[in-house]
């Protein structure tokens, strides 16, 4: 099988926000299908498409009811089939989001089929990512079954074989169908320690991350769905360190191709978890991608990435979204896209969007938020204090509709969107994409830049300026090709020796090279230099 995802940069599309075809405020297929030509504009190989399942939607779709059918706010089969063909068409790929730890408790297998699922007669003291406990009573089997996530969101039983053979069945079909991968959601968490013990103030994570028999589990996936396939697949893996990543990805263990770790999404945090804020440590950035590029040098594959469906957007968490938003949001681009891995670009990031700040806890939408509000304003948590955790951190600020024009409704909907849009989009949206200094301009760039130049997906990694708080630098080298990134991260100007090669590209019109560079405010360079070991 080829390899064809290590040249590749994959976009996700969030498709409840994406484009709404038919004014009912909820994004869509059809609405996905119009918008085509914009991802092949932008240059992207691989769209990645969040859960479009039939789903009751309590937690946005990543509670499934029915794996082989579509929900009906997003459209039919038929529109999906319409819709894959129009990717492979443009020279484009589609990945489909795999969400097998567990399914909706609306599925037909909860009723019909109880033992697909965990039950136990006393629950244990693990806490939900959702807040409460991970356990649920049912009265009408006087049991109690775990959801480790919402409680409509059972945990499937993977030591049953037959439960095994029904997903590999159900991705083959999508296979045969032809899309081109899964990104497999928590699929690190779907092997339990079986002896269920508690976990130290409630943390079942020990007992399920990266647990007895994942390895196992994934390997016979492999075998028995994914081998007979030109596919890709990315595994969402919290908790996974790097010598997990190493067995997960190592191309001897037919497991998977790459895995999305979280340990650089978590620097901006304190002791108590994501809503506990504290600025990003940029030397605590660079020692963890620095980790992440070494040790999996020759022996994994990484995958890159600031933004997802999850994550608050970038620009404003380590960038700076007032007046610096464009040149930070290309500083953080170039930052990642010279880096070793297949980089994720997340919807509206080639467009610098920004986190929302709504005054009203009534216009979130958000299940982990709502929950944790909730459940802190009844520890006495002012609501003040929340909002501020919830405007920096919240899922919803990934969510807010798609920016396309400076028309109503940011030419996302006609009708009433399901989540309010960011007031900001009259002045941040597609439309700019005209203008050649587009933060949507500089991610085509990169992305072209990733087909030319082998030494971003084969060149070695290495670090420069450790300890500076300011300054990401690194070179990529190979045997004959040199880059040399540096990105300001500061509004402070800077000055840094000018390197070998010639400017392969900037995040500001204009550069001024001297016996120095002179680094403005969150400014971005990039030098290539060819034939290195003949100029050495």
């Amino acid at each position: 099988m080829t390899e064809w995802w290590k040249k590749s940069t994959v976009y996700q599309i969030y498709p409840r926000s994406f484009m709404d075809s038919d004014g009912d405020g909820i994004g869509d297929i059809q609405g996905i299908i119009s918008k085509l030509d914009y991802l092949a504009e932008l240059g992207v190989d691989v769209l990645w498409l969040s859960p479009v399942y039939d789903s009751p939607n309590d937690d946005n779709g990543y509670d499934i009811r029915d794996y082989q059918k579509i929900m009906s706010e997003f459209g039919t089969m038929d529109d999906f089939d319409q819709m894959l063909q129009g990717i492979h068409a443009r020279g484009m790929r589609l990945v489909m989001d795999l969400v097998v730890n567990h399914t909706s408790d609306e599925h037909v297998w909860f009723t019909e089929r109880p033992d697909y699922y965990i039950w136990k007669n006393e629950p244990n003291n693990w806490r939900s990512f959702f807040s409460g406990s991970t356990w649920q009573f049912d009265e009408a089997r006087q049991q109690y079954y775990l959801h480790l996530f919402s409680k409509k969101q059972p945990d499937l039983n993977w030591e049953n074989e037959e439960l095994r053979d029904e997903i590999y069945q159900m991705m083959r079909w999508w296979l045969d169908k032809g899309v081109d991968g899964f990104r497999m959601d928590v699929i690190n968490m779907i092997s339990k320690d079986q002896d269920f013990p508690d976990g130290i103030e409630g943390d079942g994570t020990p007992h399920f991350f990266n647990g007895p028999r994942v390895h196992e589990f994934l390997q016979e996936m492999n075998a028995k769905a994914l081998a007979d396939y030109d596919i890709v697949t990315v595994g969402e893996m919290p908790g996974a360190t790097t010598e997990d990543a190493k067995l997960y990805t190592g191309s001897e263990r037919n497991e998977l191709n790459m895995i999305f770790t979280f340990e650089h999404m978590n620097l901006d945090e304190g002791p108590s978890g994501k809503w506990e804020l504290q600025p990003l440590h940029l030397p605590d950035l660079k020692e963890n991608l620095e980790k992440w590029q070494v040790e999996l040098f020759g022996k994994g594959w990484n995958s890159l990435y600031w933004n997802n469906h999850d994550q608050p957007r970038i620009v404003s968490r380590f960038g700076n979204d007032g007046p610096y938003r464009k040149e930070s949001a290309k500083m953080l681009a170039t930052c990642l896209h010279f880096l070793q891995g297949t980089p994720y670009i997340y919807q509206g990031e080639e467009l610098g969007m920004t986190n929302v700040a709504f005054s009203s806890i009534d216009e979130y939408r958000d299940i982990e938020t709502l929950n944790m509000y909730q459940e802190k304003r009844a520890q006495g948590i002012p609501h003040e204090e929340l909002l501020e955790s919830i405007h920096a951190k919240g899922r919803d600020n990934a969510r807010t509709p798609m920016q396309w024009d400076a028309s109503e409704n940011a030419g996302f909907t006609k009708g009433e969107p399901w989540i309010s849009v960011n007031p900001n989009y009259p002045d941040i949206n597609a439309a700019d994409r005209e203008e050649e200094d587009s933060v949507f301009n500089y991610y085509r760039k990169l992305i072209a830049l990733r087909k030319d130049l082998d030494v971003i997906t084969e060149g070695e990694f290495n670090l420069l300026h450790r300890a500076d708080e300011e300054i990401f630098a690194y070179t990529r080298k190979t045997a004959d090709e040199q880059l040399t990134v540096y990105c300001n991260f500061s509004e402070t100007p800077r000055e840094v020796p000018l390197p070998k090669g010639r400017l392969l590209i900037g995040n500001y019109p204009d550069s001024a090279l001297q016996e120095t560079i002179g680094l403005r405010p969150y400014e971005a360079l990039c030098f290539y230099d060819k034939d290195r070991k003949v100029k050495e």
